[in-house]
């Protein structure tokens, strides 16, 4: 083995031995994630610390995740190889694409034209066909495609948004943030039962706040 083979060895074992040492111990989430190169995901500035457990600033005042929270959140999401999933905020597209690995289908939206322009260009190049990108507000949801076997939001809001509460399948989960974005903020996750829904605090958790409405790109 030469000598970037390994190195590119030993980055995957401390990347998972990182996500391990936080919490993700879901051998399906794990597996999913060692196939997503986080680092196809970040250009710029900040490239040479994609393996780094830390989150790292976006174009349009947005931000890509740290590694162990996107593998918590999506170990909460509890992801069936037949699920439909909503993701909300798209971003950078890791987390549409760790998710990839784990549902049938996935849709992802975000209101940023200009984010969600070159992450389908880059969904292309992977060859990841089982996510549809949409630019849209995603505060309501995609009520075209509901409903949804389990929904991810990736920004903040003050309560659990209604639409997509709505667009929840019976049996469904939704993890979400929750909280005002300039305070202390809790990874919320939502289960929907038929006699309404259960709320579960996961974990203190920081998110860019949740906005309506298309973002001026």
């Amino acid at each position: 083995m030469n000598d970037a083979a390994t190195s590119e060895a030993e980055r995957k074992m401390q990347f998972l031995y990182g996500l391990r040492s936080k919490g993700v111990m879901d051998a399906r989430v794990l597996t999913a994630m060692e196939k997503v190169d986080r680092g196809a995901f970040i250009t710029g500035t900040f490239a040479d610390r994609a393996y780094e457990d830390m989150p790292l600033p976006i174009a349009c005042g947005q931000t890509i995740s740290q590694p162990s929270v996107v593998g918590l959140m999506t170990q909460a999401l509890d992801v069936q190889p037949r699920n439909k999933v909503l993701e909300v905020g798209t971003g950078s597209g890791y987390q549409a694409a760790v998710l990839s690995h784990l549902a049938r289908r996935v849709y992802s939206v975000d209101r940023h034209a200009r984010l969600t322009r070159p992450v389908r260009k880059l969904f292309q190049d992977l060859d990841i066909t089982n996510v549809t990108i949409v630019t849209g507000d995603g505060s309501y949801g995609l009520p075209e495609q509901a409903p949804f076997d389990r929904i991810l939001v990736t920004a903040a809001a003050e309560d659990p948004p209604g639409p997509l509460l709505a667009q929840l399948r019976e049996g469904g989960i939704m993890v979400v943030p929750v909280g005002q974005s300039d305070a202390v903020q809790s990874l919320i996750k939502v289960t929907k039962t038929p006699q309404g829904f259960d709320y579960e605090e996961l974990m203190p958790v920081r998110f860019v706040p949740l906005l309506e409405g298309l973002g001026r790109d």
